[in-house]
């Protein structure tokens, strides 16, 4: 019988808001738009990590959510570097920079194509932003689906663990599109490499779901 995984933490940004666990831990004014909340939130959580700046959009919400999970347990460093994964989903892949990189290039009067821009025109590079700052050598891979596909990634996530690939995994969907966003990420390990069960929740479909509307 395959071990019982729990879902040790998890986080949310929607809304102008962060939540983890459940709980509110940062609300910016809902007038603002993405970019200055993002940046407020960054800034409200004093994280030092400069490239944060350079990021898309995408990347910058799919980080600091990551980052909320991590800072909470610190997976990286209660396991081996090759044993975390990052599975992440969503629908519009890297749309919302390919559209900002093709204004650059559309007009061949005002051609100015930006290797800065163009470097986040892959929806994966947003995991490599989290993999590269905390060193996560495990498994990576982003999926594109047209909703937030629960059963698939329950399936995917047990499959990791089942065959040995990963002792801990954050999993979830990342989605922006223009002024449109949210994200939900989740960790998941193994029970018996939980210390605090107040706050965990078994990791099976249900639960996966429930936390996301919650």
């Amino acid at each position: 019988m395959s071990e019982q995984l729990i879902i040790s933490n998890y986080c949310k940004i929607a809304d102008n808001t962060v939540s983890l666990n459940g709980k509110l831990i940062f609300k910016c004014d809902i007038e603002k738009k993405f970019p200055e909340f993002i940046k407020e939130a960054y800034k409200n959580f004093q994280i030092n990590y400069p490239k944060f700046f350079k990021m898309d959009s995408l990347s910058k919400l799919g980080f600091l959510t990551a980052e909320m999970i991590i800072k909470k347990e610190n997976p990286v460093g209660n396991f081996k570097n090759e044993d975390v994964s990052i599975i992440i989903t969503n629908s519009s892949s890297s749309l919302d920079t390919d559209i900002e990189y093709s204004k650059t290039i559309n007009d061949a009067d005002n051609y100015f194509p930006s290797p800065s821009v163009f470097v986040y025109t892959l929806p994966n590079i947003m995991i490599g932003e989290i993999c590269i700052k905390n060193k996560i050598n495990g498994e990576n891979t982003f999926f594109i689906s047209e909703k937030f596909d629960i059963d698939f990634l329950y399936k995917y996530v047990s499959n990791i663990f089942e065959t040995n690939k990963t002792q801990c995994c954050i999993f979830g969907r990342v989605e922006l599109m223009g002024e449109k966003y949210e994200s939900v990420l989740y960790l998941v390990k193994k029970a018996k490499d939980c210390i605090n069960t107040n706050e965990s929740v078994i990791f099976e479909p249900e639960n996966i779901k429930k936390l996301y509307i919650s």
